[in-house]
């Protein structure tokens, strides 16, 4: 059936219902959803998971949280949403109040573990009953629907409240328990919030509640009227099936033009010089968070890519400095042999958003390769570790650097699907801002883990920088998130000894790695005095012994040998976070010895 005129059923069918008084009239264009916040979860996941491109849009809706970096576990992180009216696949007409989040499959999903990503605010059996797939036969990709119940209130109740949270009992919890964090205790208060959700008193650690809230200026929103159906309201309706056939219409030309999109490649014009080796290349790319250069405009913002606004160069091409549309860029103009890495970075900046990875503006596939980013004022690490006319990092300053690169890390491996793996970690590769917090850059030579499970590993051909790559990359070819712990481990060696990943003496022709140099000192019988004589000179003793230490025996874990050894990025982040944070109760219990079967563990 034409899409056009599925809208225009599904159109038609709202606006019975809504006449006829049938199953649910209206949603509310707010409600909000309690998600329990778990020791794996950080903010960014929870608002890539609801849709938002930044955690940001989370913050006004907590004004509890005031380090987005640090939330305690145990914590309801408020997450806004939409709640409709909808129908469930069978029903003709929409039967109840429910946001629906698209959520994108991958190999071997299931309901239940789409719903434990959810923390609960939804369930395996109401996501099977409200999407057209059966449990069983979950396709590999695709997009389901989870589908997170809500309220709008209820003018028979009262109609002081509009704005509910949706919160889900954990273990121990019961309505009463819930309703008292949020100021409902007193007998009368409960005795509404039993009316608000029958059968659920008593009922402990399962289930549903919902909550009356305040908003953003710290007021319940009263319930919006107009639930009866005057003859005003009956001319409303008209009205918006009047409106809903108009924006059906709109939505089916940006449908064609999605789909024609996705249909495009990125091979420039037959005009034009560049050609790629063929159409596959490009296929799946997906370009619509960012824009598309013309090549004179890029040459206008470069002086026409002059020597006094080059400000890099790398393996693949040359970085200019630029102004464009009113914001500070950094164009690297790669060479046309360059198209892999160049459709590589691509595929990965337009679908991955972090604080803590470089974030990607635009291209342009004229004349050359140009992939255009956000400016990053301060360098790049290898040059603020080595490089004379830099001032020297602080310990604090590295230990933040080396958490704010393990966090972009853990998200690439652990947040998006598929996984991905950078393959070129090094110093020269984490950009420092003007406030000395790291964004992980350069995803060109990326791959796509794209199976079930992260410690399984994938032969390619080597790619890389030499110092960084661990044995079974170097050897095999094996792919494995491991491959960017291993290189991560390195960093962590340069951020303590200033030193390159391979070290070549000044007196001989002889070279040895990191690795080699830090495990030598740490079989000495004094470690710790041994390990001062490799400490970065330009801290001046300013530094914590025992913390660096810390950090050595993080490092050695994970650059083991052996890749199955080797902790994740998410222990890694662990590890770091308590050796930064300033919060006793966070860093209690969190003494790191860091063996490598305790950092597995995390």
């Amino acid at each position: 059936m034409p899409p056009l005129l599925i809208l225009l059923l599904i159109a038609g069918a709202a606006c019975t219902a809504a006449a006829s008084g049938d199953g649910c009239r209206a949603g509310c264009p707010l409600a909000l959803a309690a998600y329990y916040f778990s020791a794996e979860s950080n903010l960014t996941f929870v608002a890539s998971l609801f849709n938002f491109p930044d955690y940001a849009a989370l913050l006004p809706y907590n004004p509890d949280i005031t380090d987005p970096n640090y939330i305690v576990t145990g914590v309801r992180v408020r997450v806004p949403f939409r709640c409709s009216c909808l129908a469930l696949p069978a029903d003709p007409a929409p039967t109840f109040l429910a946001g629906s989040v698209p959520y994108a499959l991958s190999r071997g999903e299931t309901y239940g573990g789409v719903a434990a990503e959810f923390a609960n605010l939804t369930t395996a059996a109401w996501m099977e009953a409200a999407n057209r797939y059966p449990a069983d036969k979950l396709p590999a990709s695709g997009t389901i629907n989870a589908t997170v119940n809500c309220s709008c209130g209820d003018k028979s109740v009262s109609p002081r409240y509009g704005l509910f949270l949706t919160y889900p009992l954990w273990d121990g919890e019961t309505l009463a328990s819930a309703a008292e964090q949020y100021g409902f205790s007193s007998p009368a208060q409960m005795d509404l919030l039993r009316r608000y959700n029958p059968g659920m008193d008593g009922v402990s650690g399962k289930g549903i509640v919902f909550i009356p809230v305040k908003d953003t200026n710290g007021s319940y929103r009263p319930l919006e009227s107009g639930n009866s159906l005057s003859g005003g309201a009956v001319a409303g309706i008209v009205i918006a099936c009047i409106v809903i056939l108009i924006v059906s219409i709109w939505l089916v030309a940006i449908y064609y033009r999605r789909q024609q999109m996705r249909k495009a490649t990125l091979l420039p014009s037959p005009e034009d010089p560049v050609q790629f080796g063929s159409a596959s290349q490009a296929e799946g790319i997906k370009v619509d968070r960012s824009i598309q250069f013309s090549y004179e405009e890029l040459c206008d913002a470069t002086h026409n890519f002059s020597m006094e606004r080059k400000i890099g160069q790398g393996g693949f091409g040359s970085v200019y400095y630029a102004e464009l549309r009113g914001e500070r860029a950094a164009i690297k103009k790669m060479d046309a042999k360059a198209t892999e890495e160049f459709l590589a970075e691509l595929k990965v900046l337009t679908h991955v958003h972090h604080l803590n990875l470089v974030r990607l503006i635009g291209y342009c596939v004229e004349s050359c390769l140009f992939l255009v980013y956000e400016f990053i004022d301060n360098g790049n690490l290898s040059q603020h570790l080595r490089v004379t006319g830099y001032e020297p990092l602080s310990w604090t300053s590295r230990v933040r650097i080396a958490l704010d690169s393990a966090r972009g890390l853990e998200y690439i491996h652990e947040h998006t699907v598929p996984v991905y793996v950078h393959r070129d970690i090094k110093s020269a590769n984490i950009l420092i801002d003007k406030d000395f917090r790291a964004k992980v850059a350069d995803f060109g030579l990326t791959k796509l883990v794209e199976i079930g499970t992260t410690s399984q590993s994938l032969p390619t051909r080597v790619v890389g920088t030499f110092g960084y790559m661990p044995p079974e990359y170097a050897r095999y070819g094996e792919v494995s998130p491991k491959v960017d712990v291993y290189a991560f481990g390195i960093v962590l060696y340069e951020l303590i000894s200033a030193k390159e990943a391979i070290v070549r003496s000044t007196e001989s022709t002889d070279a040895k790695g990191l690795v080699y140099l830090f495990e030598e000192t740490l079989s000495m019988p004094d470690p710790k005095e041994a390990i001062q004589k490799l400490i970065d000179p330009n801290l001046g003793g300013d530094y914590p012994i025992d913390s660096v230490l810390k950090i050595v025996y993080l490092a050695k874990s994970c650059t083991h040998a052996e890749p199955t050894v080797r902790p994740t990025m998410r222990s890694v982040v662990v590890a770091l976070m308590a050796l930064s944070s300033k919060d006793n109760e966070l860093t209690r219990g969190l003494e790191l010895e860091l063996s490598p079967r305790e950092l597995r563990s995390g």
